[in-house]
């Protein structure tokens, strides 16, 4: 089974879900070739060429690549794809942005968000919000996989890849980067935080937030909300955890004020530990909490920083 992986990057390094989608290849064969678009992005090609498992690295290093626009790197998948039986992303933004197209222009059907590897062509995804887990054969020539990075453990480094350069350049003309606004923050990111701990709409406000950021300093953990909280106008909507959200699956998450509507619980529900605070005792989040405390978060969260 010959498979191409798209690796998730920011031209200076490469990102972990990369690592977490060669575990999940490796489950399909052994045949690993991980492609790296991007500009003046040498480097995360040396890096992906040190994960083990990874037999090549094709660098379609160029300008029209640099800021991964789908409408230029799905002709150069499809075109490279045509030589492999899987291509495989990371379903995050990027991957769900241009695997579609790479898919429709191969004409075979996208099976998304992966969780789990059965054989080289049936995998298992969830629908519904996670309520259902469905196991999916394909009879296409070529599959097409969007993988959730955090049902899988990340590969480890230690190998010598060869890395290929590719002359080809693909730029459809129809699309432009006009700029980006990035999120500054000195704790880990939401989706590889090994702790994590999000607010409901049971913080009340933006302002009471700052309760978590202590708990978060000394845990080391990033923070999080539910998505009435970001509709609530409390945070923004980076912070989201949920179907419609960051999926996270951390060693500990904790919850305080969430109750734990079906969307929510879709994006963390696969995390090690949970741990609930919510003043309703009938919570649907209590239902998949490993510990809850039923209190006034008002007053647990001092006490619990305080003892931390």
């Amino acid at each position: 089974m010959a498979i191409l992986i798209i690796a998730e990057h920011n031209n200076h390094s490469l990102k972990s879900e990369t690592h977490k989608v060669v575990q999940a290849a490796s489950q399909i064969g052994s045949e690993i070739t991980v492609l790296v678009a991007g500009a003046n992005c040498s480097a995360v090609a040396t890096e992906a060429a040190a994960i083990k498992g990874v037999t090549k690295v094709l660098l379609a290093d160029n300008a029209v690549y640099q800021h991964q626009l789908a409408e230029n790197i799905a002709p150069l998948v499809a075109e490279l794809g045509k030589d492999f039986s899987h291509i495989l992303a990371a379903a995050t933004t990027t991957g769900k942005n241009f695997l579609p197209r790479v898919a429709a222009m191969l004409d075979v059907a996208q099976i998304s968000d992966v969780i789990a590897i059965e054989s080289a062509d049936t995998f298992v995804r969830p629908i519904y919000a996670g309520n259902a887990i469905a196991t999916v054969q394909s009879a296409d020539t070529i599959k097409v996989l969007t993988v959730r990075p955090a049902a899988f453990r990340a590969a480890e480094s230690g190998n010598s890849a060869e890395i290929t350069t590719l002359s080809t350049v693909h730029d459809a003309g129809v699309s432009s980067f006009i700029a980006e606004e990035l999120t500054k923050s000195e704790r880990p990111e939401l989706t590889a935080a090994r702790v994590v701990i999000s607010g409901g709409r049971g913080m009340q406000n933006g302002e009471n937030f700052a309760l978590l950021n202590g708990i978060a300093d000394k845990l080391g953990a990033a923070i999080g909300a539910s998505r009435a909280a970001v509709d609530a106008g409390f945070v923004p909507n980076d912070m989201q955890v949920g179907q419609t959200g960051k999926i996270v699956a951390p060693e500990l998450y904790i919850a305080v004020g969430i109750s734990g509507a079906i969307q929510h619980l879709a994006g963390m529900k696969d995390s090690k530990v949970i741990v609930a605070i919510n003043k309703d005792a009938d919570a649907p989040i209590f239902q998949i909490a490993d510990y809850g405390l039923v209190a006034d978060l008002f007053s647990v969260l001092p006490e619990l920083e305080q003892q931390l």
